[in-house]
């Protein structure tokens, strides 16, 4: 079957060099590693609880659940039809119009390496807040300052880099990461409902009490802006797509592992954070609290024990390690495809595989360089971390709508993969595009009013400065390079003259199964 794959491969263009090592569990493990909901909501509480209170978010999940299961269903049809590690850049390169195929492809790929890039900058902010948190808890006094929190978000980056710098190991540690956020999930629904008991909070404080501590005067404004936290749980659904060239049967593994992803998100969220709720005390204190870490305080609360609460915290930090290592190995793996078709400077550097590490490693090196620099806006602004969440969603969203456009424009006449839903697909294909912009437009409102330097929300900015750089390079370099055959990613297989990727655009005749022609200087297979 990894012979199969690989002709396959190969007749998209591309030579295969990573090993087809993961099965469905593990890539399983992967795409809900890193999406992880139920840790999600616990981990990135902050940004909702004061936008809404329990409400938002309970009924949050619920919005966002259909969206997710929307953008899932549409990166499921066109993984399955086109497998490639480039996902929905290589996507776009097939569906595109020719004239306008390159630009939009190099400018999907941008955006879906930068929303990796914030995901893994998101995620590892998240561990350093977490442990500096359970530090300010268990120490009488201690005042934590960002510098701190810094510090620790730097030691992560390098920790989880060097966890992803072996092949080998990579589908145990995402089968791992697995089975411990399952675990995890489990303990801590049991211990907090148990030690809580005869003490539960009002099903209307969980589910008609609506909190605004935002400074928002319109309360549907504090509402829908504190939905980038439930935004932020059922993000980087299109992780497994860039790990088709690791795995067998890639057309039929990818979508179900997208699919199961959301269906367990749903499934473990929603109901961890309706018995999280209805064990909280006292709101005031968890927004007056000095840890800066929301569930730690409801585990406080809940236990009246603060070493339980640690040891509970200890398990939502060994969670957010499993997706934090998950979150690297997608954004190596997106960052050597996009280098792969030249999408980067310095490409064929970026390009490279150690074959004997089995891991693109110099693309991994990069991203976590800058993902080391990105650390610092934390420095800058109170409201640092609610724009990294944001800036991950925003990016990704951008890179699915790119395809999506295309797919529909082509009225979906494609040659469909085991995986295709018709007028279902048609509909979540909408919801993707009308969502996409409803959440670009109201994610860039500022988390706080009033506005200061301080508290801005400054994702717009990041993302126009970002869009800056892709005109620049695009302009003075990508045009030219970008998408053009490379020699030492295409390949012969069994004497089999490959398709360049520019040629295999050229010709769409994987995905549509028109005839290959002589004149248009093509080559065909022996």
């Amino acid at each position: 079957m990894g012979k199969d794959d690989d002709l396959k491969l190969a007749e998209m263009g591309y030579k295969p060099e990573l090993q087809r090592n993961f099965s469905l569990f593990s890539i399983l493990g992967v795409g809900f590693g890193l999406t992880n909901s139920w840790f999600g909501i616990s981990a990135s509480l902050i940004n909702g609880i004061s936008s809404g209170g329990p409400l938002l978010i309970v009924y949050g999940i619920i919005i966002i659940a259909f969206m997710a299961t929307c953008i899932a269903i549409t990166l499921s049809e066109m993984s399955s039809a086109m497998p490639n590690s480039g996902g929905q850049y290589y996507w776009t390169t097939v569906l595109a119009p020719k004239k306008h195929a390159p630009f939009l492809s190099y400018l999907c790929g941008a955006f879906a390496w930068a929303g990796a890039i914030f995901t893994s900058v998101s995620m590892a902010m998240t561990i350093a807040q977490h442990v500096v948190g359970m530090y300010t808890l268990n120490t009488e006094g201690f005042v934590w300052t960002k510098w701190q929190v810094f510090v620790a978000y730097e030691l992560i980056n390098i920790v989880v880099f060097l966890f992803n710098c072996y092949a080998k190991w990579l589908p145990r540690l995402s089968q791992m990461a697995l089975y411990t956020s399952i675990f995890s999930f489990v303990v801590i629904m049991i211990t907090v409902l148990v030690c809580s008991r005869g003490n539960y909070q009002t099903p209307d404080f969980v589910f008609t009490q609506f909190h605004n501590n935002t400074g928002w005067a319109s309360s549907g404004i504090a509402f829908i802006v504190g939905l980038i936290n439930p935004n932020w749980c059922f993000s980087c659904l299109d992780c497994a797509t860039h790990m088709a060239e690791e795995v067998p049967e890639p057309e039929r593994v990818i979508p179900i592992a997208i699919m199961t992803t959301v269906a367990m998100g749903f499934c473990t969220s929603f109901p961890f954070v309706i018995a999280m709720f209805f064990c909280i005390r006292n709101l005031d204190d968890i927004y007056a609290s000095n840890t800066g870490v929301p569930i730690l305080d409801i585990f406080y609360q809940a236990l009246q024990h603060r070493a339980g609460a640690l040891c509970l915290e200890t398990l939502i930090v060994l969670t957010a390690f499993g997706c934090t290592i998950a979150s690297h190995t997608w954004q190596a793996r997106l960052a050597w495809s996009f280098a792969r078709d030249n999408g980067f400077p310095c490409s064929n550097w970026l390009s490279k595989v150690n074959h004997r590490l089995g891991v693109p490693i110099n693309a991994h090196f990069m991203s976590c360089v800058v993902v080391g620099i990105l650390g610092v806006l934390y420095l800058a602004t109170d409201t640092a971390y609610n724009a990294m969440c944001t800036g991950c969603i925003i990016f990704l969203l951008l890179s699915y709508i790119v395809p999506t456009i295309c797919l529909l424009a082509k009225k979906r006449n494609i040659k469909t993969g085991p995986f295709w839903l018709g007028p279902l697909g048609a509909f979540a294909n909408v919801v993707v595009i009308a969502w996409t912009i409803f959440a670009v437009v109201f994610f860039s409102f500022p988390s706080v009013m009033p506005v200061t330097a301080g508290n801005m929300n400054y994702v717009s900015v990041v993302v126009a400065i970002y869009m800056i750089y892709c005109l620049i390079f695009w302009s003075s370099w990508g045009r030219k390079h970008f998408m053009k055959s490379n020699p030492e990613h295409v390949t012969n297989i069994e004497g089999s003259d490959i398709l360049s990727p520019s040629q295999s655009h050229a010709n769409n005749d994987v995905i549509h199964g028109t005839s290959i022609s002589d004149d248009e200087g093509i080559a065909k297979k022996a």
